[in-house]
Formats: structure tokens, C-alpha cells, sequence
């Protein structure tokens, strides 16, 4: 076998059943040959999303790949890589490359000094013999620890020579850290000391598959628990002690509890300070917990901290605290889940107006209302795109199972959400999968609907069209008066049609129940839906200090 083969070869060893792709790439004929799909994109950002999307679904336990052409694909292809590193998501990036003997020498890109600020790690395979060495440290750090892209570069010269002898390779086992014993003792007193306790949790709990043991702490300590964007359903939001998420918009119970807050509790998160991110409010004890030692202190001073796995961490916390209290804990007190929920219900009936809006153009809440009480949550995977789908929707939809919302943008790419929800559907290709986008996002990317329909991939978009960038309004005054610069539209419905897809325009409250039973089923037939609401341009969101 020459080089490109032995990857493919290895790829199949690692269980790898996708190969999200863009031609030209040899890899790709190589993998079909040993029966991994193919899923060839109309761009290389999508393509990475496709990637992005299988690993997300899956825990990183079936990881998503990725293979571009050298050159120009190579250089398409590392916003996709972004929005992984900033979003933690285990990818593999295999691009090709040229030829070693083109090493530095303009104008050949090579992917590895380009990317390398952008992955966890990354290396070029620059002999035959390597290709086993290089490819199993590739899959360990996909594995091991906090997760990112790694990209293994595959020059020209190395993919078509001669691999000597038989490849000699086993698939990679991934190690766990587990915190200090003196250190899980100090954080066990300091939660059981606290007056007003937050959990903030981050999305190291679905990677650890944490969820039973968060759920254990909370109800252990009677700890309302938080999620961040990434987090959300890492904890049930039907539980009495859930909070809700937090994006640029957050829930009230989130910010009253928070605020109150003596001491908040973090783990699996990073405590990255951005503009999508809860701002954790001064005068608060900082627990923090994380995999990744350089987390602690990057944008928080931590009070304490744990290192180590979010299940192994979480087992020992509780073990040490049920020690400490006779197993009884703080469960004699009943009255913060009563408060969660009283503040909760309070909330919402402030937003009940919208979300049961019965206004032209469709007000947006009123949709996301709808199809949360339509469809199957535990079954459903749904996403957002950046902007106001996400802020919309992050506050309000009830997460009631891992892995059912998949929270991101910490880079906010437009478009991004599309390549994910397919990688979801076809990891889980019994669930359904939705993706709620705008009328900017699905411009940057709207023909990859055509790769949805040519692979059978049947997800459901639905788009947001107000004609405009509305929560762009307020930095472009002049040029709105003057050019109407905010201004954009189009007829998403006929570009789904033309592309092959189904598609349908809803204009009044009463058509959308009916357009999104129509389209769920015609997802289950393997085709791609696209609902497209012609909704108001206002873009309120549930802020509060």
C-alpha cells in the first residue's frame, strides 16, 4: 500500500465511518474503497462542520474527519478549523500537501505553520514510515484531555510512495486525570460552606458523560446549576434545580441566582470572559474544575481549584461530601428548587406575549415555542447559527437530554450551524435534527443544501427572513439612512427547491405548526427540509443584569 492508503487504512481501524471531503484528494477514493462514506461538500468550511458535527454528537467516541486538497483547500478550510479550537471540538484535519522538497518555498502553502495556532496539534508526515507513529499520536491527543482539531498533513510525495512492510497499528485508548485527593477535600468543605452555591457547568460534562453524577451533586447540595452555551443539556433544564443556559442573552433565573451567588462552583468549563458568555458578577468564591491546567486563572482568579476528568471529579466530590455529612448532604433543605422555579415562572409569564405572539411578520419566539411543544426533545438535536437565532433560542428551548443541543460560537462564523446539523444527522441518523439559521447565515452557505440532498441527509432548516441584518442596526446608522445598507433578502424557499430540497414559506402564526409536521416528515424520508418564516425585524433577547 503506498501512504495515502495506509491512512486510509488506519482511519478504518479507528472506526471512522464518515469522510467529510473536498476534492481533489486521493484519500477520498482510498477510504471509500475500505467503506467509509464519503460526504463531499460544495466548501471546505461546511466540510469541517460536517466533521465538527459527528464528533459533537457523538462525544468525539466516533470522530469526525475531514480531508482537503493541498493548496487552496488547505488555506478554505482554517475558519472551520477556528470555530473548532475556540468550541473544543475533537476533528481530525487531514490535508494534503505539496511535495517535501517544496518546503519553504514560495508559494506553496504548507498547512502545518498556518494552522498550528488553531489545533491542539499538528504535524506533517514527512516519511512513509511515519505514517503510523504520527497518525496514533494524532488519534491519542483527539482522545486525551481538553478537546480541539489536530491536523496531520499528507505532502504529495509521502501520500503515493511505497509504504516498507505490513502497517503495524491498534486503535488508540484515550487516559483520564483524576483531582488530588487534598484538593477534592478543600472544594467538598467550601461547597458545603457556602451560603448561596451556583453550579456553572461547561461542556466538559457531556465529554465526560457527567450528566447522572451533576445531577447527584446538585440534588446532594440542593445547588441550582447553570449551563453555558457549549454546556447546554449537560443538565437537565426539566429538573427543578436547572437555571437554564446563558449565550448574549441568558434566563432571569440565571441572573438572580448568580447574583446572589456566594460561591460558584465550575466544572467542566473554561471561564472564558467573551461577549458570549454569562460575566460571572465580582465579590464571588471561584471554584473551578476543569481538565486543562491552563484554564485555571486565564480570565478568573480561581479560589481553588481540581484538575482532572468531569466524572472522576464529580464521583469524588460527591463521595467526599456524602463522608462528610452521614450521605445526608444539604438535602434537608427543600427550598431552593421552589425558588428556582418560582423565579422561573416568573420569567416566563413576562415573556409569554412572545412566545405566544400572534403578530405579522411572525415574531421569532413564537416559532421556537411552537417546535419545542411539537416535537420529541429527547430525540431531537437542534442547533442555532450566530446572531439572533442563537440568542433567541439558547434562553427558551428546554434541553432535556445530553448531546440534544449542540451551543456554540465562542467564534461566531455565520453559516456554521448548517455543516454541524448534518454531521448530527448522520451520526444519529434516527433523530431529528434541526438547525435554526437567519436570513445572513444561510447567504453564506445555502448551497451546501444542495450536499444535504445529494448524501440523503435529511435535516430540517429553518430559516429566519426579516429581509434584514437587524442586530447589525445600531452600528450602521448613516449607512442604513443613506444606502439602506442593513437591507438584504431573497426567496430561501425557491433556492431550497432549485437546489433539490422540499421547502415551504410560512407568513401567519396559524401555518406553523402545520409547515413543521410537513417537514418532519419529509425529513424522515431521508430529505432535507427547509421551512422558511418570514419573520419581524426587531431582535429582542432576554437580557437581564
Amino acid at each position: 500500500m503506498n501512504g495515502v492508503e495506509a491512512v486510509a487504512e488506519i482511519l478504518k481501524r479507528e472506526g471512522t465511518e464518515f469522510l467529510a471531503a473536498f476534492p481533489s484528494q486521493p484519500l477520498i477514493d482510498a477510504a471509500a474503497r475500505l467503506d467509509i462514506r464519503p460526504i463531499v461538500c460544495r466548501q471546505e468550511r461546511i466540510g469541517a462542520a460536517i466533521a465538527d458535527g459527528i464528533s459533537r454528537t457523538t462525544n468525539g467516541k466516533r470522530l469526525g474527519v475531514f480531508s482537503m486538497q493541498q493548496g487552496p483547500g488547505s488555506e478554505n478550510s482554517l475558519p472551520g478549523a477556528i470555530q473548532a479550537f475556540g468550541d473544543n471540538v475533537p476533528v481530525l484535519l487531514l490535508p494534503g500537501g505539496s511535495a517535501t522538497d517544496r518546503l519553504n518555498v514560495d508559494p506553496n502553502f504548507f498547512a502545518v505553520p498556518h494552522y498550528e495556532r488553531v489545533t491542539k496539534w499538528a504535524a506533517q508526515i514527512n516519511r512513509i514510515e511515519r505514517v503510523p507513529e504520527l497518525m496514533r499520536r494524532a488519534f491519542y491527543h483527539l482522545r486525551t484531555g481538553k478537546g480541539g482539531p489536530v491536523l496531520v498533513e499528507l505532502p504529495t510525495d509521502v501520500g503515493s510512495a511505497a509504504y516498507p512492510g505490513e502497517l503495524e497499528y491498534r486503535p488508540v485508548t484515550s487516559n483520564r486525570t483524576a483531582p488530588d485527593a487534598h484538593d477534592v477535600g478543600e472544594v467538598a468543605a467550601a461547597l458545603l460552606g457556602a451560603k448561596d452555591l451556583v453550579i456553572h457547568a461547561g461542556q466538559g460534562v457531556m465529554y465526560a458523560e457527567a450528566t447522572d453524577e451533576l445531577e447527584q451533586l446538585a440534588e446532594l447540595l440542593q445547588a441550582p446549576v447553570m449551563t453555558t452555551m457549549a454546556g447546554k443539556s449537560g443538565f437537565p433544564e426539566n429538573h427543578p434545580l436547572s437555571l437554564g443556559a446563558s449565550a448574549v442573552s441568558t434566563t432571569k433565573p440565571i441572573s438572580v441566582f448568580l447574583n446572589q451567588a456566594d460561591v460558584v462552583f465550575g466544572i467542566g468549563c473554561s471561564f472564558t470572559k467573551s461577549g458570549y458568555a454569562k460575566a460571572i458578577p465580582s465579590g464571588k468564591v471561584i471554584i473551578h474544575s476543569t481538565n486543562d491546567a491552563m484554564d485555571v486563572h486565564k480570565d478568573y482568579a480561581a479560589d481553588l481549584a481540581l484538575i482532572g476528568d468531569a466524572k472522576l471529579t464529580l464521583q469524588a466530590l460527591i463521595a467526599e461530601i456524602e463522608a462528610r455529612t452521614n450521605g445526608a448532604g444539604n438535602r434537608n433543605d427543600d427550598q431552593t428548587a421552589a425558588s428556582v422555579q418560582a423565579v422561573k415562572k416568573e420569567w416566563l409569564g413576562e415573556w409569554m406575549p412572545q412566545l405566544t405572539s400572534n403578530e405579522t411578520p411572525l415574531n421569532q419566539y413564537r416559532i421556537i415555542w411552537n417546535l419545542m411543544h411539537l416535537v420529541d426533545r429527547a430525540n431531537t438535536i437542534i442547533t442555532h447559527d450566530a446572531g439572533s437565532p442563537r440568542d433567541q433560542l439558547t434562553p427558551f428551548w428546554e434541553s432535556v437530554a445530553p448531546r440534544s443541543y449542540m451551543g456554540w460560537g465562542k467564534s461566531t462564523q455565520l453559516g456554521y450551524g448548517l455543516g454541524i446539523t448534518m454531521g448530527a444527522k448522520l451520526a444519529e441518523p434516527d433523530k431529528l435534527c434541526i438547525n435554526i439559521m437567519g436570513d445572513a447565515a444561510i447567504g453564506m452557505v445555502g448551497m451546501d443544501l444542495e450536499t444535504a440532498v445529494r448524501n440523503s441527509i435529511g435535516i430540517l432548516t429553518i430559516v429566519f427572513n426579516n429581509g434584514a441584518m437587524a442586530i447589525e442596526r445600531d452600528t450602521m446608522p448613516m449607512a442604513i439612512e443613506k444606502y439602506g445598507s442593513v437591507y438584504q433578502g431573497g426567496d430561501y424557499r425557491a433556492v431550497a427547491k432549485a437546489l433539490g430540497g422540499w421547502a415551504v414559506r410560512v407568513e401567519k402564526p396559524e401555518e406553523i405548526i402545520p409547515a413543521l409536521t410537513q417537514a418532519i416528515e419529509i425529513t424522515k424520508t431521508g430529505a432535507p427540509a427547509l421551512v422558511e418564516c418570514i419573520v419581524k425585524e426587531g431582535f429582542d433577547f432576554s437580557r437581564y443584569p
